[in-house]
């Protein structure tokens, strides 16, 4: 249904508009009686095979929703209906913020790309925070969280602790976003000097916690190996819990438009097929750096159950869609599932 009727219809709108239709349409359906009912039915597949414990965590499956698409942690229960085992919402900011001017998304269907330059667009945590309060999760819930745009770097630890703090209570667990291409200065705080003051500071603090919430760190494909090298050697000296890897590239490599094409869409961050070579090789060099003492989650191009796979024979120990999701529809969290079943010890 949604390759042969509902894709193309969307594919007829800019993608932010399509995202927005798309969310618009789940909203009404909570409004229709056994609708989310139907949709697990058709899309939801248990898997006691793939049920794993990693970061404490107990996850039905290890195909998670990467962060991006629920932005303000508004449809993670929505989400759990396609059969996810975790979801990952944000990035979140203190405070709400517009991004990046528009057009700012772009597809490039050819190579099951997409290109976006959003500027970490949001409501703001206490907006999500609201929403947890109001629909309690029905599945495992990741807050993505990173530090507005107007914060200077210096000042990026603040950011993440207030993040952090309103959010404890009611998520399982944190990823620190340091690596987005489309926030000014952002990456730079992937240096270990910036790095090491917000991810202390949020062990610090979770310290005076009841309940143990799990910190990971997203990092960039486009980190040099010296780059790479000090942060998986600060993760194993700090207690961090994991590593997502990666986060979208800069890079246009696996793209077979013309450069013309490429030079018109302009800069930001690319996701989908191209770029999952790429991400499979930080896996794999991060799970052989750090032997094995690392929890990864595996990130990036994922479309099908054998890229899933690929992941996790890398070293991955759950694995996040995004693109896959837009451009296979919702029918993919089943297949890889079921792939993995038949392909997985």
């Amino acid at each position: 249904m949604y390759k042969h009727i509902l894709k193309p219809i969307l594919f007829q709108f800019n993608p932010e508009t399509a995202h927005n239709l798309l969310f618009s349409l789940l909203t009404f359906l909570r409004h229709i009686p056994g609708a989310r009912a139907i949709m697990r039915a058709i899309y939801k597949k248990d898997s006691p095979k793939l049920a794993r414990e990693v970061f404490g965590l107990n996850f039905p499956n290890p195909v998670g929703l990467a962060g991006g698409l629920d932005k303000n942690g508004e449809f993670y229960n929505d989400m759990a209906d396609y059969g996810f085992g975790f979801v990952e919402i944000g990035s979140l900011t203190p405070k709400p913020q517009d991004g990046n001017p528009k057009p700012r998304c772009f597809r490039v269907p050819q190579d099951k790309a997409i290109i976006n330059r959003f500027g970490i667009n949001n409501k703001g945590v206490k907006n999500a925070v609201e929403h947890l309060k109001k629909e309690r999760p029905e599945v495992i819930v990741a807050a993505n969280i990173s530090k507005n745009t107007t914060s200077i770097n210096e000042d990026a630890a603040k950011d993440y602790e207030t993040s952090f703090a309103l959010l404890y209570d009611f998520v399982d667990m944190f990823v620190v976003n340091v690596s987005c291409p489309n926030v000014v200065g952002l990456t730079a705080l992937q240096d270990i000097s910036f790095l090491s003051d917000i991810v202390d500071r949020l062990l610090d603090l979770r310290r005076y916690y009841d309940t143990y919430r799990p910190i990971l760190l997203k990092v960039s494909p486009d980190l040099s190996r010296e780059q790479m090298d000090d942060i998986i050697d600060y993760c194993l000296r700090s207690g961090i819990d994991g590593i997502v890897a990666g986060n979208t590239t800069r890079s246009r490599d696996g793209l077979t438009i013309p450069q013309s094409k490429i030079d018109e869409i302009g800069n930001g961050g690319m996701s989908g097929a191209p770029v999952h070579k790429k991400n499979l090789e930080l896996v794999r060099y991060i799970h052989t750096k750090s032997q094995g003492r690392l929890p990864i989650i595996g990130v990036g191009g994922i479309m099908s159950g054998k890229d899933a796979q690929a992941m996790i024979e890398a070293g991955a120990s759950l694995v996040e869609i995004y693109s896959g999701f837009i451009y296979e529809g919702p029918g993919l969290v089943k297949n890889i599932i079921t792939h993995l079943e038949n392909t997985v010890k």
